[in-house]
């Protein structure tokens, strides 16, 4: 079992090392997108730096890359490598993975995102009906606050929290949970220093819908 995951492992990290913001900001704009606006190789920084085009191909890309790691136990599951008892454990470690190589990735000298679309597309793989709320719960928070770190936190602890309600009308897996709320303390810690700004009020806004201003 170890000898067959080890490759399908690997490919997890490499889909999420795909430097997406990187090699799109390179292509089109002759740019490192490292080099501009706050540093991040991700989507939100993007969005400010290039565009909302771009900034949108960067997002799915990067959903894309977790959604796609999270998703390899199902041709593993075709070949008869995994029982239907360890899809689930290997689910969450590919997903893992993809979001690991989304920070550190090899192809772009190790200096990545904050891997929050990567999280969502493995999300998606995983629990779609959750994802989905969380990406409500995002958009919410977002719309009324201006604030992506904010949406990208509180949406992030929206998933665990979730699956305690058992919204499903199921008990969920305890390991689902409890790597939820890992994920949520991940997201913390990417997000540190935009918490502190956000403390301090000087956070960057980004405006997702334009309200008319009644006269």
């Amino acid at each position: 079992m170890t000898l067959s995951i080890a490759p399908a492992a690997l490919l997890a990290y490499l889909l999420g090392s795909i430097p997406t913001a990187v090699w799109y900001g390179r292509a089109f704009f002759n740019i490192d997108i490292r080099e501009h606006g706050s540093g991040n190789a991700g989507a939100t920084n993007t969005f400010r730096v290039l565009g909302k085009r771009a900034g949108t191909v960067v997002m799915l890309v990067d959903v894309l890359k977790g959604f796609a790691a999270a998703s390899l136990v199902h041709i593993l599951s075709a070949l008869g490598t995994l029982s239907a008892d360890e899809v689930l454990g290997c689910q969450l470690l590919f997903g893992f993975l993809a979001v690991l190589g989304h920070l550190f990735p090899v192809f772009a000298q190790f200096r990545g995102g904050k891997g929050v679309a990567t999280l969502l597309g493995m999300a998606l793989a995983i629990k779609p009906e959750v994802a989905a709320i969380c990406i409500g719960v995002w958009l919410l928070v977002v719309i009324a606050s201006q604030y992506v770190s904010l949406g990208s936190i509180l949406a992030a602890l929206a998933f665990p929290v979730l699956l305690l309600l058992r919204i499903s009308g199921q008990p969920e897996s305890p390991l689902l949970i409890a790597f939820g709320f890992v994920i949520f303390l991940v997201v913390v810690v990417t997000h540190k220093k935009n918490i502190g700004r956000l403390i301090q009020g000087n956070e960057s806004r980004t405006v997702l819908i334009k309200l008319k201003k009644t006269k």
